[in-house]
C-alpha cells in the first residue's frame, strides 16, 4: 500500500544516511586540507571533490556554493578541536594552567589555523564570503573563550579576568601567525611559561 514504510525501507535508508554523512565529512576534511595547503585561490570545489574521492555533483549536493563548503569545513574542524581540547582535561585543569595554556596555543599552530587564516584573507576581498566568515569567526571565538575560561578555572565576575583570558587567546593567535613563517617552539615555550605566571597571579 502507498505510504506504508517497511522495516526494509528504513534499513535501506539508514546506510544511505550513513554514506551521506561519511561523504560530507570527507568533503569537509578535504576542504580544510586544501585550504591550508593551497589557499583560497587554489581550493576550488573540483579540487576538494577530487581530494575527497567524490564527484563534483556530490560535493555540490552537500554544499551548493564554494563559500558554504569552506565555512562549513573550518567550523567542522573547529568543533572537532574544541571537543579534543575538552577531552584532554575532562575534570578541568585549573591546577595545571601551563598545560591548558600550551594546549590553547597549539590550537593556533596547526593546519586548522592556517586554513582559517586563508579564509579570513579571502573574506577581506570577497563580498560574498565576508558575512559567513565574520559570523563563523565570532561563533568560534566565543566557544574558544568559553572553553579557556572553564579549563583555566577563571572567575570572570572579577574585574579584568575576562580581558586577561581574551589577551591570552589574542597572544596565542599571534604566536600562530609567527609560526606560519618559522616554527620557533623554544620561543613559544618561554612565552607560555611567562603567561602561566601572569595568569596564576591574575586568576588567584
Amino acid at each position: 500500500m502507498g505510504g506504508v514504510t517497511t522495516i526494509g525501507d528504513r534499513a535501506e535508508r539508514r546506510p544511505k544516511q550513513d554514506r551521506s554523512r561519511a561523504t560530507r565529512q570527507r568533503l569537509l576534511e578535504a576542504a580544510v586540507a586544501a585550504l591550508a595547503e593551497h589557499g583560497w585561490s587554489g581550493s576550488t570545489v573540483t579540487v576538494v571533490a577530487e581530494r575527497a574521492g567524490v564527484s563534483r555533483g556530490a560535493a555540490q549536493h552537500h554544499f551548493p556554493t564554494r563559500e558554504d563548503l569552506f565555512t562549513a569545513a573550518v567550523e567542522y574542524v573547529a568543533e572537532e578541536r574544541s571537543t579534543a581540547l575538552r577531552a584532554l582535561f575532562p575534570q578541568g585543569a585549573a591546577d595545571d594552567r601551563r598545560a591548558v595554556i600550551s594546549a590553547l596555543v597549539d590550537l593556533y599552530t596547526g593546519p586548522l589555523f592556517r586554513a582559517a587564516l586563508h579564509l579570513w584573507v579571502a573574506a577581506s576581498n570577497e563580498e560574498q564570503l565576508r558575512p559567513q566568515v565574520t559570523e563563523l569567526e565570532a561563533r568560534v571565538g566565543r566557544e574558544t573563550h568559553r572553553i579557556a575560561v572553564e579549563l583555566l578555572g577563571a572567575d570572570e565576575s572579577k574585574p579584568g579576568v575576562r580581558e586577561t583570558v581574551q589577551g591570552l587567546l589574542d597572544m596565542a593567535r599571534g604566536l600562530g601567525l609567527a609560526n606560519l613563517l618559522t616554527d620557533d617552539k623554544a620561543r613559544r615555550d618561554k612565552v607560555v611559561t611567562q603567561w602561566t605566571a601572569l595568569l596564576n597571579e591574575a586568576l588567584l
